[in-house]
């Protein structure tokens, strides 16, 4: 009889092969059960007829999953009368099922993290399984056993044999790093995985060739990955020109900018029906002939609204900024120079926009490139939305965060880094994301095959302001920076080490031939880069920590944008904490710190606590540099932070922090003027009063964001 089903649906959401062999053994499992004997014939015939409902019963192909397939099994075996025999085949089955659960419950009650209220509420809105009529269908636990349980399934691929045993022990130690809170992959990893979409990636670059049918298959291309939940980065500077010639036409280009009002429109339409809003980064090299209406594309706020501008800047340019000179424009199409530009008034341009609203920043696209770890499959043009994960054309990456406040020991009333634990993580860490790579459903097939080739990941962290305070160092200090540099060199190393273990059980990445690791001393790895350092916006909500590398934004906060437009207001609980353990904490303090946000003003907060619970914008624009600077220094990608200034900034600051960025190694830079734009992420209670009339003003209803979509990062709203 010829086998019409082909593929099968597993519990984890994998479409496998379907392999009927496996229908057999577990009859034959229950036929041994009940009559203490094997009978393969009674097997085989018996997996035939299952075979034959199943073709009649998934005829239109429609692909069965496990469960639909058992439960044909045992109505097959009631149908042969063989009642006794389905009875067993059902126990087992239901067995299994139990003895999951109870080790679940085992499982959480060792497991001592507790979900806010604001995680809770951030977990309702995206994240939690909801059925046709958006009612939550799961707990938060169950969704980390959902993730977790697709996850692990990767193991498979790699040892067909593996045993339910061992199966169970990978995915318990991925459940413990996750529902611990100690560790959070990227947000499409908990929104899809072991769900209908399965695209767990947050990161992708589609190319824009210099051709109309390139662009536009670029807008569909990027709205599936919107689609998805992923957010997009492009290069536009292979387009030619405005203004230049169009053979095929006899007219004359529109250039970049024209066309990224094009995906910004795809964009707007497409966020409409997503989890979050679809998020992308527009990339022009210094060099485009059209630069300089680039730099002033979002001059107006609300323009481009769904796009973050980064200016990619060479050496070259950098090179004659220092020392006053001009610089040639290049025209993609004929790659000839069409003009000249003084690199200082173009540099000072960018800065003047940077300050006015944040826009653009800057990506120092050489020294990316120094970096790139396989170099023969072409240049890299363009990064994700935030910035800190630079990739090639057609290639995504799927990131994940340690949770560096559940990263501290206490040891005689002092606390200290748990560095045993902190290795353990990352390793744990490494596995789980090399696993995703596997398990994601990608949205092009060009994606998969890249993505697939390269096996980036990307292992961050969060909670670093939250760590300092608990180790009693202050953010802005020598201290800090030391630690900072130890802490990202340590995970490198440590990620590195689980990547060269991965290789040595499941192979190097496939493009590993003429990457920068093949040469007789070069590392075999499982992954062409391990670390990135991302925003970790909704993420280390859920985690209850501070996000990222950055500062306490506030003390006391309001996050606008969320949930539909409701607002959360987020206390810092460790402030919470040693208030109470020092004997100041009062209502009233409280109250006023939820007034103005900082604490150096207020008396009754002791000298040495101010110094610990130091904000964004108590701390000088240098501190944020030089800790942007000594991340990046052992991150393999790039590390997404904002550089803040207060509104009394001037434009010399920021081309200062530019400078300083250029000159300390970073890999990009994005500043942020608190207040300078109407509408901004995080907000303190009180405003100076330059803020009060930039709220006072009328906000246009496409900056009224309708979508449910919480904030990734502080720069883009994304």
């Amino acid at each position: 009889m010829k086998n019409k089903i082909k593929k099968i649906k597993k519990r984890d959401g994998r479409i496998v092969n379907f392999d009927q062999e496996k229908i057999t053994f577990a009859i034959q499992a229950a036929i041994r059960a009940v009559r203490k004997r094997k009978n393969g014939k009674l097997a085989q015939k018996l997996t035939h007829k299952v075979v034959e409902v199943l073709n009649k019963d998934f005829s239109s192909g429609d692909i069965p999953t496990v469960e639909q397939i058992q439960d044909r099994v045992i109505s097959t075996l009631r149908r042969e009368g063989l009642s006794e025999i389905a009875e067993v085949y059902q126990l087992y089955r239901q067995k299994r099922k139990e003895i999951r659960e109870a080790r679940y419950i085992l499982l959480d009650s060792q497991i001592k993290s507790k979900l806010n209220e604001n995680a809770l509420a951030v977990l309702k809105s995206r994240y939690l399984k909801k059925d046709d009529k958006g009612k939550i269908q799961e707990t938060p636990s169950q969704m980390f056993q959902r993730v977790t349980f697709n996850i692990a399934a990767a193991e498979e691929i790699y040892n067909p044999d593996i045993s339910e045993e061992e199966q169970f022990r990978v995915e318990e130690k991925f459940y413990r790093t996750t529902a611990s809170l100690e560790f959070m992959p990227n947000s499409p990893t908990l929104m899809n995985a072991g769900l209908r979409l399965q695209q767990l990636s947050a990161c992708f670059v589609i190319p824009v060739d210099d051709s109309m049918g390139s662009i536009f298959e670029a807008v569909k291309d990027t709205a599936l990955v919107h689609q998805s939940g992923g957010g997009t980065g492009f290069s536009f500077s292979r387009l030619r020109p405005k203004g230049d010639i169009v053979r095929s036409t006899s007219g004359t280009a529109s250039g970049p900018v024209s066309f990224m009002t094009v995906f910004n429109a795809a964009t707007e339409v497409v966020k409409q029906g997503g989890k979050r809003r679809g998020a992308n980064m527009g990339i022009l090299k210094i060099d485009h002939p059209d630069i300089l209406e680039f730099i002033t594309a979002k001059e107006e706020e609300g323009k481009l609204n769904n796009f973050n501008i980064s200016v990619a800047l060479t050496e070259e340019f950098m090179e004659a900024v220092k020392k006053g000179k001009e610089y040639d424009l290049i025209n993609p199409r004929i790659n000839q120079p069409t003009g000249k530009l003084d690199a200082r008034e173009v540099f000072d341009l960018i800065v003047n926009l940077a300050w006015k609203n944040g826009d653009p920043g800057i990506i120092f696209i050489d020294r990316i490139n120094e970096d790139n770890p396989t170099p023969k499959l072409g240049r890299i043009e363009s990064t994700n939305p935030c910035g800190e994960q630079p990739l090639l054309p057609y290639e995504s990456c799927n990131l994940g965060s340690i949770n560096l406040s559940k990263m501290v020991k206490e040891k005689r009333s002092k606390f200290e880094v748990d560095w045993d634990k902190l290795a353990q993580t990352t390793s744990d860490a490494v596995h789980f994301l090399d696993n995703v790579v596997d398990m994601n459903r990608y949205p092009l097939s060009e994606i998969e095959a890249m993505t697939k080739g390269n096996r980036k990941i990307g292992l961050g962290i969060m909670g670093w302001a939250d760590m300092l305070i608990r180790l009693g160092i202050s953010y802005n200090s020598e201290k800090a920076i030391k630690l900072a540099q130890n802490l990202m060199s340590f995970i490198s190393r440590e990620a590195w080490q689980k990547s060269q273990e991965l290789a040595g059980e499941r192979g190097v990445f496939p493009n590993f031939k003429d990457s920068v690791f093949d040469k007789p001393d070069g590392l075999k790895v499982r992954n062409a880069t391990c670390t990135t350092i991302a925003p970790t916006g909704t993420i280390s909500i859920i985690a209850g920590c501070s996000s990222g590398i950055e500062p306490l934004f506030a003390i006391a906060y309001t996050r606008k944008h969320i949930l539909g437009g409701e607002e959360l207001v987020e206390v810092n609980p460790l402030f919470e904490e040693i208030a109470k353990k020092e004997g100041f904490y009062s209502k009233k303090l409280m109250e006023e710190v939820v007034k103005v946000g900082s604490i150096k003003d207020i008396k009754e907060v002791p000298a040495r606590i101010k110094k610990l619970f130091v904000t964004a914008l108590d701390i000088n624009w240098q501190w944020h540099v030089k800790m942007q600077a000594a991340f990046q220094k052992y991150v393999d990608n790039a590390v997404s932070k904002t550089i803040n200034f207060p509104l009394t900034a001037t434009l010399e600051d920021v081309k200062n922090a530019y400078l300083l960025a250029y000159q300390s190694g970073c890999k990009g830079v994005t500043i942020y003027r608190t207040e300078s734009r109407k509408q901004q992420v995080l907000n303190i209670g009180a405003k100076s009063e330059e803020g009060k009339k930039l709220e006072e003003r009328e906000v246009s209803p496409e900056l009224r964001d309708p979508s449910p979509g919480i904030p990734e990062c502080p720069r883009c709203n994304l």
